[in-house]
Protein backbone atom coordinates (compact mmCIF):
# COMPACT_ATOMS: atom_id res chain seq x y z
CA UNK A 1 0.00 0.00 0.00
CA UNK A 2 1.14 3.51 -0.28
CA UNK A 3 1.52 6.09 2.11
CA UNK A 4 -1.03 8.77 2.00
CA UNK A 5 1.59 11.19 3.06
CA UNK A 6 3.02 13.95 0.43
CA UNK A 7 4.48 16.56 1.58
CA UNK A 8 7.82 17.01 3.88
CA UNK A 9 5.19 18.17 6.36
CA UNK A 10 5.11 14.68 7.14
CA UNK A 11 8.71 14.40 7.64
CA UNK A 12 9.47 17.19 9.76
CA UNK A 13 6.62 16.62 12.43
CA UNK A 14 7.83 12.61 12.46
CA UNK A 15 11.41 14.17 12.92
CA UNK A 16 9.88 16.14 15.66
CA UNK A 17 7.89 13.35 17.53
CA UNK A 18 4.74 14.22 16.86
CA UNK A 19 3.56 11.18 14.67
CA UNK A 20 -0.03 11.55 16.56
CA UNK A 21 -0.58 14.99 15.45
CA UNK A 22 0.26 14.34 12.07
CA UNK A 23 -1.91 11.47 11.31
CA UNK A 24 -4.84 13.80 12.71
CA UNK A 25 -4.08 17.02 10.68
CA UNK A 26 -3.57 14.39 7.45
CA UNK A 27 -7.04 13.02 7.56
CA UNK A 28 -8.72 16.39 9.02
CA UNK A 29 -7.28 18.67 6.83
CA UNK A 30 -9.13 20.78 3.87
CA UNK A 31 -8.47 19.70 0.62
CA UNK A 32 -9.74 21.69 -1.79
CA UNK A 33 -11.73 20.77 -5.01
CA UNK A 34 -10.28 21.22 -8.49
CA UNK A 35 -11.95 24.87 -9.70
CA UNK A 36 -13.73 24.60 -13.31
CA UNK A 37 -11.82 24.88 -16.23
CA UNK A 38 -10.65 28.44 -16.80
CA UNK A 39 -13.51 30.54 -19.12
CA UNK A 40 -11.02 32.13 -21.43
CA UNK A 41 -8.99 28.89 -22.41
CA UNK A 42 -5.17 27.26 -21.16
CA UNK A 43 -2.12 29.90 -22.00
CA UNK A 44 0.30 28.68 -24.38
CA UNK A 45 2.03 26.12 -24.32
CA UNK A 46 -0.69 23.91 -22.59
CA UNK A 47 -3.54 22.12 -23.66
CA UNK A 48 -6.04 19.38 -22.27
CA UNK A 49 -6.00 15.86 -22.04
CA UNK A 50 -8.30 13.36 -20.77
CA UNK A 51 -6.23 10.16 -19.94
CA UNK A 52 -8.52 6.87 -18.22
CA UNK A 53 -11.17 9.55 -17.34
CA UNK A 54 -9.13 11.83 -15.83
CA UNK A 55 -9.01 15.08 -16.96
CA UNK A 56 -5.45 16.82 -17.06
CA UNK A 57 -3.80 20.36 -17.86
CA UNK A 58 -0.79 19.45 -20.26
CA UNK A 59 2.35 21.56 -20.82
CA UNK A 60 4.85 20.99 -23.63
CA UNK A 61 7.48 22.88 -23.19
CA UNK A 62 10.09 23.46 -25.57
CA UNK A 63 13.14 24.88 -24.58
CA UNK A 64 13.79 26.89 -27.19
CA UNK A 65 11.16 28.68 -27.01
CA UNK A 66 10.90 28.89 -23.01
CA UNK A 67 13.40 29.55 -20.53
CA UNK A 68 12.82 27.20 -16.74
CA UNK A 69 13.66 28.74 -13.57
CA UNK A 70 13.28 27.25 -10.27
CA UNK A 71 12.49 29.83 -7.49
CA UNK A 72 12.46 29.72 -3.75
CA UNK A 73 12.96 32.96 -1.69
CA UNK A 74 12.98 36.77 -3.06
CA UNK A 75 15.86 38.71 -2.73
CA UNK A 76 15.86 39.31 0.87
CA UNK A 77 15.77 35.76 1.66
CA UNK A 78 12.40 35.32 2.29
CA UNK A 79 10.33 32.67 1.04
CA UNK A 80 8.07 33.12 -1.54
CA UNK A 81 5.21 30.49 -0.57
CA UNK A 82 3.44 30.21 -3.74
CA UNK A 83 3.28 30.84 -7.18
CA UNK A 84 0.72 33.79 -6.27
CA UNK A 85 3.51 35.83 -4.76
CA UNK A 86 6.14 34.53 -6.91
CA UNK A 87 4.07 36.67 -10.12
CA UNK A 88 4.50 39.74 -7.85
CA UNK A 89 7.79 39.73 -8.00
CA UNK A 90 8.62 38.40 -11.86
CA UNK A 91 7.05 37.46 -14.44
CA UNK A 92 6.21 34.18 -15.97
CA UNK A 93 3.84 32.26 -18.26
CA UNK A 94 3.33 29.16 -15.52
CA UNK A 95 4.61 27.99 -12.89
CA UNK A 96 4.14 24.67 -10.74
CA UNK A 97 4.98 24.00 -6.73
CA UNK A 98 8.01 21.27 -8.19
CA UNK A 99 9.47 19.55 -5.11
CA UNK A 100 8.82 18.64 -1.63
CA UNK A 101 9.36 20.68 1.27
CA UNK A 102 10.06 21.27 5.17
CA UNK A 103 8.10 22.76 7.44
CA UNK A 104 9.58 25.77 6.98
CA UNK A 105 9.69 25.39 3.17
CA UNK A 106 13.46 24.67 2.50
CA UNK A 107 13.72 21.62 -0.08
CA UNK A 108 14.13 17.93 1.63
CA UNK A 109 16.40 17.10 -1.35
CA UNK A 110 18.91 18.47 -4.13
CA UNK A 111 17.81 22.62 -5.03
CA UNK A 112 20.03 24.33 -7.59
CA UNK A 113 18.82 27.52 -8.77
CA UNK A 114 20.55 29.72 -11.49
CA UNK A 115 23.42 27.50 -11.38
CA UNK A 116 24.22 27.79 -7.52
CA UNK A 117 23.73 24.38 -4.89
CA UNK A 118 21.49 25.54 -2.21
CA UNK A 119 20.70 22.64 -1.11
CA UNK A 120 22.54 19.25 -1.85
CA UNK A 121 21.55 15.87 -2.80
CA UNK A 122 19.37 13.68 -0.43
CA UNK A 123 20.04 9.90 -0.59
CA UNK A 124 18.69 8.91 2.90
CA UNK A 125 15.95 6.46 3.81
CA UNK A 126 12.56 7.74 5.88
CA UNK A 127 8.75 8.11 5.30
CA UNK A 128 7.16 9.40 2.65
CA UNK A 129 6.79 9.47 -0.92
CA UNK A 130 9.77 11.83 -1.24
CA UNK A 131 11.41 8.31 -0.28
CA UNK A 132 9.62 6.24 -1.95
CA UNK A 133 12.99 4.85 -4.25
CA UNK A 134 13.97 5.47 -6.80
CA UNK A 135 13.12 8.91 -6.29
CA UNK A 136 14.75 11.31 -8.82
CA UNK A 137 15.95 15.03 -9.87
CA UNK A 138 14.57 17.11 -12.60
CA UNK A 139 17.09 19.52 -13.89
CA UNK A 140 18.50 21.66 -16.92
CA UNK A 141 21.88 21.09 -17.69
CA UNK A 142 24.18 24.28 -19.38
CA UNK A 143 23.50 23.09 -22.94
CA UNK A 144 19.82 23.83 -21.80
CA UNK A 145 19.08 19.93 -22.11
CA UNK A 146 16.33 18.96 -19.77
CA UNK A 147 16.57 15.91 -17.98
CA UNK A 148 14.60 12.85 -15.31
CA UNK A 149 17.49 11.37 -13.50
CA UNK A 150 17.46 8.27 -10.70
CA UNK A 151 18.56 9.97 -7.76
CA UNK A 152 21.87 7.85 -7.09
CA UNK A 153 22.58 7.76 -10.76
CA UNK A 154 22.45 11.99 -10.85
CA UNK A 155 25.67 11.59 -7.82
CA UNK A 156 27.38 9.71 -10.37
CA UNK A 157 26.47 11.97 -13.53
CA UNK A 158 29.01 14.34 -13.65
CA UNK A 159 26.07 16.38 -14.52
CA UNK A 160 26.65 20.45 -13.49
CA UNK A 161 23.23 21.69 -13.77
CA UNK A 162 21.60 25.26 -14.65
CA UNK A 163 18.52 24.23 -12.51
CA UNK A 164 17.45 20.97 -10.67
CA UNK A 165 15.31 19.98 -8.01
CA UNK A 166 14.81 16.56 -6.32
CA UNK A 167 11.42 14.95 -5.13
CA UNK A 168 10.11 11.62 -5.24
CA UNK A 169 8.93 9.06 -6.40
CA UNK A 170 9.58 9.07 -10.01
CA UNK A 171 6.55 7.74 -11.95
CA UNK A 172 8.69 6.30 -14.83
CA UNK A 173 12.43 5.00 -15.28
CA UNK A 174 13.55 4.33 -18.42
CA UNK A 175 10.21 3.48 -19.99
CA UNK A 176 9.14 1.69 -16.90
CA UNK A 177 6.75 1.82 -14.09
CA UNK A 178 7.71 2.82 -10.27
CA UNK A 179 8.12 -0.82 -9.55
CA UNK A 180 6.16 -0.19 -5.78
CA UNK A 181 3.14 1.26 -7.60
CA UNK A 182 -0.51 -0.07 -7.83
CA UNK A 183 -2.03 -0.59 -11.17
CA UNK A 184 -4.56 2.20 -9.88
CA UNK A 185 -4.23 2.42 -5.50
CA UNK A 186 -6.72 3.76 -2.82
CA UNK A 187 -4.75 7.03 -2.48
CA UNK A 188 -5.60 9.47 -4.92
CA UNK A 189 -5.32 12.86 -4.72
CA UNK A 190 -4.77 15.98 -7.29
CA UNK A 191 -0.97 15.55 -8.60
CA UNK A 192 1.38 17.23 -10.57
CA UNK A 193 4.95 16.24 -12.15
CA UNK A 194 6.93 16.63 -14.99
CA UNK A 195 8.89 14.28 -18.13
CA UNK A 196 11.96 14.44 -20.18
CA UNK A 197 14.22 12.50 -22.03
CA UNK A 198 17.54 14.13 -21.90
CA UNK A 199 16.78 16.69 -24.51
CA UNK A 200 15.23 20.53 -25.45
CA UNK A 201 11.92 18.81 -24.44
CA UNK A 202 10.09 19.00 -20.95
CA UNK A 203 6.36 17.97 -20.74
CA UNK A 204 4.57 19.01 -17.11
CA UNK A 205 1.13 17.51 -16.07
CA UNK A 206 -0.85 18.28 -13.70
CA UNK A 207 -4.73 16.54 -12.71
CA UNK A 208 -7.60 18.39 -12.59
CA UNK A 209 -8.99 15.51 -10.90
CA UNK A 210 -7.79 13.43 -8.09
CA UNK A 211 -5.66 10.56 -9.29
CA UNK A 212 -3.52 7.59 -8.62
CA UNK A 213 0.28 7.21 -8.86
CA UNK A 214 -0.38 4.69 -11.15
CA UNK A 215 -2.84 6.06 -13.60
CA UNK A 216 -0.35 9.09 -13.22
CA UNK A 217 2.59 7.19 -14.11
CA UNK A 218 0.55 5.61 -17.07
CA UNK A 219 -0.08 9.32 -18.56
CA UNK A 220 3.66 10.17 -19.01
CA UNK A 221 4.32 6.97 -20.44
CA UNK A 222 1.49 5.93 -22.48
CA UNK A 223 0.00 9.25 -23.48
CA UNK A 224 2.66 11.53 -23.33
CA UNK A 225 6.00 9.96 -24.54
CA UNK A 226 7.87 9.85 -22.01
CA UNK A 227 10.84 7.67 -20.59
CA UNK A 228 11.84 9.12 -17.48
CA UNK A 229 8.95 11.07 -14.85
CA UNK A 230 9.37 12.37 -11.53
CA UNK A 231 6.50 12.94 -9.56
CA UNK A 232 6.38 16.49 -8.12
CA UNK A 233 3.54 16.70 -5.08
CA UNK A 234 -0.06 15.89 -4.67
CA UNK A 235 -2.71 17.50 -2.90
CA UNK A 236 -0.84 20.53 -3.02
CA UNK A 237 -0.17 20.41 -6.65
CA UNK A 238 -1.04 24.22 -8.12
CA UNK A 239 -0.54 25.30 -11.61
CA UNK A 240 -0.83 29.23 -12.00
CA UNK A 241 -0.57 31.43 -15.09
CA UNK A 242 1.02 34.20 -14.06
CA UNK A 243 -2.70 36.07 -13.04
CA UNK A 244 -4.65 33.00 -11.63
CA UNK A 245 -4.50 29.70 -10.71
CA UNK A 246 -5.73 27.19 -13.14
CA UNK A 247 -5.21 24.79 -10.42
CA UNK A 248 -4.89 24.33 -6.83
CA UNK A 249 -3.56 27.14 -5.19
CA UNK A 250 -5.04 26.30 -1.51
CA UNK A 251 -1.70 25.35 0.18
CA UNK A 252 1.71 26.85 0.65
CA UNK A 253 4.70 25.90 -2.17
CA UNK A 254 8.49 25.32 -1.22
CA UNK A 255 10.87 24.75 -4.82
CA UNK A 256 8.81 26.25 -7.84
CA UNK A 257 9.36 25.40 -11.15
CA UNK A 258 8.53 28.95 -13.43
CA UNK A 259 8.43 28.92 -17.30
CA UNK A 260 9.11 31.73 -19.14
CA UNK A 261 8.62 32.83 -22.71
CA UNK A 262 11.93 33.59 -24.70
CA UNK A 263 12.05 36.91 -26.55
CA UNK A 264 11.15 35.62 -30.19
CA UNK A 265 9.79 32.55 -28.88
Amino acid sequence: MLRPTTTAWALALVGLGLAAALSAWWWTRPVPAPPPEAADGLPEPCRDVNFEAVPYIVCDLDLDAYDLVVRRTDAAGKAYGDPAALARAEPFALATNAGMYHQDLTPVGLYVEDGLERFPLNLGDAPGNFFMKPNGVFYVDDAGKAGVMEASRFARSGIRPRLATQSGPMLVIDGDLHPRFEENGASRYVRNGIGADGERRAVLAVSRQPVSLGSFARLFRDALGVKNALFFDGAISALHDGRKYLVGGGFPAGPMLAVKKKAGG
